[in-house]
């Protein structure tokens, strides 16, 4: 049986810079770092692993490899983004910060029951900071009824590439 996410990976560019904005800036606490000399299959590699806690069994993990280029490239806030989510006030307490930071700060968005707001870290990777409205609590997500014939209807109706 799945039980859920335990952690999501990224690479970074700066292990202090990235520090500073999950652990400093979100509160994520930084729960272990690592440094490899090898991979798992026995390759030569120098990098540093660090891990951050998400919530009880949920962890965001980075890894830095300066020799190994990577393409970091400024992501479409829905082709790859990080939502994380916490109470109303603490998102309002980061509002506050990245605006005194001078950080790019988009939002709100609005999902019905709970809105977003929208920043970078120092990768530029979008990073959501999700939160239900004063007054709305969470609600279990079920499973639509009409989720298959929705995808379905999309599969059969979707525009197609030039060409394709």
């Amino acid at each position: 049986m799945i039980r859920g996410l335990h952690h999501h990976v990224y690479r970074c560019r700066d292990s202090e810079a990235n520090r500073h904005f999950y652990e400093d800036f979100l509160g994520l606490p930084l729960v272990r770092t690592f440094r490899s000399k090898k991979t798992a299959t026995g390759r030569a590699i120098d990098l540093l692993h660090t891990t951050y806690r998400l919530g009880a069994d949920s962890f965001l993990e980075f890894f830095e490899v300066p020799a190994q280029p990577f393409a970091f490239k400024d992501q479409h806030d829905f082709d790859l983004h990080l939502a994380i989510e916490m109470d109303h006030a603490t998102q309002q307490g980061l509002a506050e910060r990245a605006r005194a930071e001078n950080m790019e700060l988009r939002g709100p968005s609005d999902h019905g029951p709970m809105a977003s707001l929208y920043v970078r870290d120092p990768n530029g990777y979008v990073v959501e900071l999700t939160a239900y409205k004063p007054g709305q609590t969470p609600q279990p997500m079920a499973a639509s009824a009409e989720a298959r014939a929705t995808l379905d209807d999309w599969q059969a109706s979707k525009p197609r590439p030039a060409g394709g």
